[in-house]
C-alpha cells in the first residue's frame, strides 16, 4: 500500500521540513552551532524540505536533484528564497564538468538524506565529496541500513501486504522479484526495488568505503525506529539500546536508520 506522502508533494514537503528542523539540523549543528552564512549542499533535494530548517536560520543553500520536475516543486515551495539569492536549486548530475567548476571547495555541509542507498558505485560518490568540500566541510548521511525490516523500501508497494511484510527483500533476487510480479506490481516499482537490492548499504559496508576512501567518522547515530515512521507509521522515533549499537552485522537487522557526520581525514 503505496503511503499518501509518495503521491502528494505538499505532505512530503511538510515532512521533510519537520524531520529535518527536529532530526537533521540539530544532528548537524552538533559540529556547525553557527548555521548563519553556512554553505549547505542536499544531493536528491527533491521538494527542498530537509534545506527549508537550514534556510530559516540563514545558511546558504545549493539543492540539486537529477530530476528536473522535482526541481520545480522545490522552487513553488521555495521561491522566495531563491529570489533572494540565499538558495540555488539545479538539475543537474553533480559529476557534470561546470558543475565541479562552480562548487569546487564550496560547501561546509553536503547532506544525502535517503540518498545514498539508491546511488551506484559509493565508493567513487564519497571519494568525489571531498573535492566538493570546504577546508572545514563535513558530509552528514542519514539512510536505512539494508538488512532492516523495510531495507529495500517495500513500503513503497502498492500491495498492502507486501508493504508490510519485513524482510522480504532479502529474498534470492528471482524469488524476490517473483513475489513482486505475482503481487501485481508495476514494472516501475519492481525496476526500483531491484536496483536496491545492488544500491542498499548496511552500516559495516558504508563504515568501509568511508575509511578506504579517506574519512574520519565524527559523528554517529542508530536509531531503532527511524524518525521518518512519525510520519509514516505513527511510531515515535527512538534511538538504538547501546548494547545493539555494538554487536556488528546483527544491528543491522534493528536498525532502521543511521546518521552519520564524515570529514576528511586531516
Amino acid at each position: 500500500m503505496a503511503l499518501k506522502q509518495h503521491s502528494d508533494a505538499n505532505l512530503r514537503y511538510q515532512q521533510q521540513v519537520d524531520n529535518s528542523r527536529n532530526y537533521v539540523l540539530p544532528f548537524i549543528a552538533q559540529e556547525f552551532p553557527d548555521l548563519k552564512g553556512l554553505r549547505v549542499m542536499e544531493i536528491g533535494c527533491g521538494e527542498g524540505g530537509v534545506l527549508t530548517p537550514f534556510l530559516e536560520q540563514g545558511s546558504l543553500c545549493v539543492g540539486v536533484d537529477l530530476w528536473p520536475e522535482r526541481i520545480e516543486l522545490a522552487k513553488g515551495f521555495l521561491g522566495d528564497y531563491v529570489e533572494g539569492g540565499q538558495l540555488q536549486l539545479i538539475a543537474k548530475n553533480i559529476y557534470d564538468v561546470d558543475f565541479f567548476g562552480e562548487f569546487r571547495h564550496a560547501f561546509d555541509v553536503i547532506i544525502l538524506k535517503d540518498a545514498i542507498e539508491h546511488i551506484p558505485d559509493q565508493d567513487k560518490l564519497i571519494a568525489y565529496l571531498k573535492e566538493l568540500l570546504s577546508p572545514r566541510g563535513q558530509v552528514y548521511f542519514g539512510f536505512p541500513p539494508w538488512y532492516m525490516p523495510h531495507g529495500g523500501h517495500q513500503q513503497i508497494c502498492h500491495s498492502k501486504v507486501l508493504s508490510f511484510l519485513p524482510y522480504i527483500h532479502l529474498l534470492p533476487r528471482p524469488m524476490y522479484r517473483g513475489l513482486l510480479k505475482a503481487a501485481g506490481e508495476s514494472e516501475g516499482t519492481i525496476k526500483e526495488l531491484m536496483e536496491l537490492v545492488d544500491t542498499g548499504i548496511s552500516i559495516e559496508r558504508f563504515e568501509k568505503i568511508v575509511e578506504r576512501t579517506g574519512y574520519d567518522i565524527t559523528r554517529r547515530k542508530y536509531y531503532l525506529i527511524n524518525p521518518i515512521y512519525k510520519y509514516k507509521f505513527n511510531l515515535q522515533p527512538r534511538e538504538q539500546f547501546g548494547w545493539m549499537k555494538k554487536i556488528p552485522f546483527v544491528r543491522n537487522f534493528f536498525t532502521t536508520c543511521m546518521y552519520y557526520l564524515i570529514k576528511p581525514k586531516a
